[in-house]
């Protein structure tokens, strides 16, 4: 059974491409970001007549401040902010656009599925690092960064998605990202977990992961392979097949494509090591320890 086609009415569509051709033309031009986004996220949300108000001086509440204050993203920190490994200068534009995927997907608006998925397919386009044609992402998705992720044609990403980039995340066509996944692109060492490692993660073209699965930093998902729900993935998955479980075991190969897999109880090699990502934290930089904990083990003191 296939979906059907559904549009909106003339006069929504029309008001849909003349908001969607403004806010793409003002990203893609010389103008700062950051007041796009605060211009944008104003007028979504209904707040213009206080926004003016406040932006010619007159009183304000603390509340109404703090409120209006928060359209603009340079009033805003973002988790990855704090991850002294990232890269400045990608993170200083990727930054804004997060932060206008996600105060968008804050408004009545996001509801309206037609005009929030191209609403969203634009702004993938200036966020990511690449994106192909026909994607659609539903509600509630969630990056680190949005700069290190590589989407293909075709793609679906649906509610409540957590796609991790603090390493690389490459995603192939028409690949489908069931509610509530998690793919990760870095990981933390079991001893000190503010030691962490970042990974460039792979899903193939035409795989499926489904309900509330997670994919560890580093895996290759094969092509055409299937994530049962709830999977953990800690492996490589091969081409073709379906893997289940926590942790993940591969229990067959997709009917009609046996001649072309590895057998199910193969000695599947496992690459995610070579997939390790270097990086160079910066001169001078001043960590802190937030955990302030004792990381000798009582055996090797």
């Amino acid at each position: 059974m296939t979906k059907r086609h559904v549009s909106l009415p003339a006069t929504a569509e029309e008001g849909l491409e003349a908001f969607l051709e403004t806010v793409d033309r003002r990203l893609s031009s010389d103008e700062d970001t950051c007041q796009v986004v605060e211009d944008v996220l104003v007028d979504l949300h209904g707040d213009r007549e206080a926004y003016e108000r406040w932006q010619s001086g007159d009183d304000v509440s603390p509340a109404e401040r703090v409120r209006l204050q928060g359209y603009d993203p340079c009033n805003a920190t973002l988790e990855s902010e704090y991850y002294a490994e990232k890269d400045e200068a990608a993170f200083e534009e990727s930054k804004h656009l997060q932060w206008l995927w996600r105060q968008f997907d804050a408004t009545p608006m996001a509801d309206n599925v037609e005009f929030a998925l191209r609403f969203r397919r634009m702004l993938a386009d200036h966020l990511f690092e690449e994106c192909g044609d026909g994607c659609r992402f539903f509600k509630g998705i969630t990056f680190t960064y949005g700069h290190n992720i590589s989407i293909g044609d075709n793609v679906v990403v649906h509610d409540d998605v957590h796609l991790d980039d603090r390493g690389e995340l490459t995603i192939g066509d028409r690949v489908s990202i069931s509610d509530g996944v998690h793919v990760y692109s870095h990981d933390h060492d079991i001893v000190d977990q503010t030691e962490v490692d970042n990974y460039h993660t792979i899903i193939e073209d035409d795989v499926r992961l489904t309900f509330d699965a997670m994919v560890r930093a580093g895996v290759q998902v094969g092509e055409n392979a299937v994530v049962g729900a709830r999977a953990v993935v800690q492996s490589d998955v091969p081409a073709h097949h379906v893997v289940v479980g926590q942790p993940a075991k591969s229990v067959r190969v997709k009917p009609g494509w046996e001649s072309v897999a590895e057998p199910v109880d193969a000695d599947h090699h496992d690459g995610r090591s070579d997939r390790k990502l270097p990086y160079e934290l910066p001169d001078g930089l001043e960590q802190f320890d937030e955990f302030q904990r004792d990381l000798q083990p009582p055996d090797r003191r």
